[in-house]
């Protein structure tokens, strides 16, 4: 699918949709649990794929469009009658690569092209590591991916630097081995906040880890799920292209449903105020309110924010001087190279981009219409679908990829005022 977008000034108020990370979460500790009732899930195509994951894995899951109701497997997921394919999210991947090594058996993970390109070593090595044969067919590191048990515990290192989702995937599974586990995070970890998303549904959950400065993780063995029901908050991360569009073109927008939270991409507020709009916070209410105001280009670290950084892009093509976004070479590792293909795409809008090996530098301009190439990523297509409403007379191909994350992005837009056109 394309999108044809127009020029177009914003008004009104919208809800942000669930958060994907907390939902991934609590449908991951609900499989593992006995019984759970989730309210308000996200559901999209990443969300749905841990949604089919689990039942292959043994889960019952109930759905409405409130709730999810999972009579889950206490603990012992059963050996799939099948290779589970996961589409395209690289959440599910990792957190049921080592779901499999509590099975009694063999179990195979592939996914998409996009998946299929992804690394996932460092896991890999640490299972490797715990006693469970864990690799990857084509012996690169990507899916597809064999997963044997034969759990030992003990001690493992792991590299924080490429994906927090490694260690994410370790701390929901270990708990419910049979021996103990100490996990050491060697370098800096990347996207730190996604991990205190796992530790507080894991704690909430019944469980408890102990954790000494995110450089080492205890868990100890033999520990019980039992989350009994969640309600999940909205998602700052998809929320954030919203407030982005609100920052440049609106003419006064409120974002509803955006509760103080563990999301580290809450920070998409702090950096609108830096670079100068004029945000309010209503955290009893939920409520966020922006007006635009002319933005300045600031030096942002994206070191705990990866999934921010295409918004971020945009606020800065549109801002007085220049931004840099630095400490961001992790963000290479998502669905797509996404510093590659945020330079490449507002170059093509005649946008002055430089593009590091952690960095990009943006000088502010103005963004001209363009046909842009939507990279199959969700994050890439909502963050262009902002510029080209700034210039106007902007296609993006591959926009169907925004059903990943947000489903009603573009209806959502359209509420709002934005002159945006499917085109099948």
């Amino acid at each position: 699918m394309e999108v044809h977008i127009e020029k177009s000034n914003i008004q009104g108020e919208v809800y942000a949709p669930s958060s994907k990370s907390y939902t991934h979460r609590a449908l991951t500790i609900g499989l593992l649990s006995n019984n759970t009732t989730i309210y308000r899930p996200l559901l999209s195509n990443d969300t749905k794929s841990t949604i089919y994951a689990c039942k292959m894995f043994g889960a019952d899951i109930k759905i409405d469009d409130h709730k999810i109701v999972i009579k889950g497997v206490n603990g012992a997921p059963k050996i799939p009658d099948d290779v589970i394919n996961i589409g395209n999210s690289g959440t599910t991947l990792r957190f049921m690569t080592s779901i499999s090594s509590l099975t009694d058996g063999i179990t195979v993970l592939t996914g998409d092209e996009s998946i299929r390109a992804r690394p996932n070593d460092p896991l890999l090595k640490a299972l490797s590591t715990l006693g469970v044969q864990a690799f990857s067919t084509r012996n690169n590191g990507c899916a597809p991916l064999v997963i044997k048990s034969g759990f030992k515990g003990g001690h493992v290192e792991i590299n924080g630097s490429i994906s927090s989702q490694f260690i994410s995937s370790l701390l929901l599974t270990c708990p419910l081995q049979t021996e103990d586990v100490t996990i050491n995070v060697n370098g800096k970890l990347k996207s730190k906040p996604y991990v205190d998303i796992t530790l507080q549904l894991i704690e909430k959950s019944g469980v408890h880890i102990i954790n000494d400065n995110y450089s080492r993780f205890c868990i100890k063995a033999g520990q019980i799920y039992n989350l009994n029901e969640y309600t999940v908050p909205g998602d700052f991360s998809s929320a954030s292209y919203i407030l982005a569009a609100a920052a440049i073109l609106g003419n006064g927008v409120t974002v509803r449903n955006l509760y103080p939270s563990s999301q580290g991409d809450m920070y998409i507020l702090d950096i609108l105020k830096k670079m100068g709009a004029d945000v309010q916070w209503n955290k009893s209410k939920g409520d966020v309110a922006v007006r635009p105001s002319n933005l300045k280009g600031i030096t942002i670290d994206v070191s705990s924010t990866p999934d921010l950084v295409p918004t971020i892009a945009v606020l800065a093509a549109v801002a007085d001087g220049k931004t840099i976004i630095t400490n961001a070479e992790h963000v290479r590792y998502k669905e797509t190279d996404r510093l590659h293909a945020m330079n490449i795409e507002l170059s093509k809008m005649g946008i002055n981009v430089v593009e590091k090996k952690d960095e990009l530098i943006i000088m502010g301009g103005k963004l001209k219409s363009a046909s842009l190439d939507g990279w199959h990523d969700h994050r890439i297509v909502m963050a262009l679908t902002i510029a080209g409403l700034v210039a106007g007379n902007t296609t993006i191909t591959k926009a169907e990829s925004v059903s990943i994350s947000y489903p009603n992005f573009f209806d959502d837009l359209r509420d709002l005022g934005a002159l945006i056109q499917n085109i099948y």
